[in-house]
């Protein structure tokens, strides 16, 4: 079935880029009481929970970059490695 491993793609590349845009909107310094910039908050708090505070860093960009970075990576990384198997097995 080549479409699992699509649809595992794509969902990874959403995760990453909620992400990806609250780690933007968080660094030019967005609105937060816009409710499409508290959405992206709320979300990328929620799929970064296990990594916020993981490393404590002095500096603003530093800290936001490693606590909704490194989720980011780790669920491309994983999403990837899982649908390469899912498509191997076919």
């Amino acid at each position: 079935m080549r479409g699992i491993d699509s649809v595992i793609r794509t969902v990874a590349h959403v995760l990453v880029g909620i992400l990806v845009v609250w780690i933007a909107l968080d660094l030019l310094d967005a609105n937060p009481a816009n409710t499409v910039v508290g959405w992206f908050h709320s979300a990328a708090d929620w799929l970064a929970g296990w990594s916020i505070g993981l490393f404590d860093v002095s500096h603003h960009t530093a800290q936001v970059l490693l606590d909704y970075g490194i989720p980011a990576v780790v669920y491309a990384a994983i999403a990837h490695l899982v649908a390469r198997r899912t498509a191997a097995r076919t």
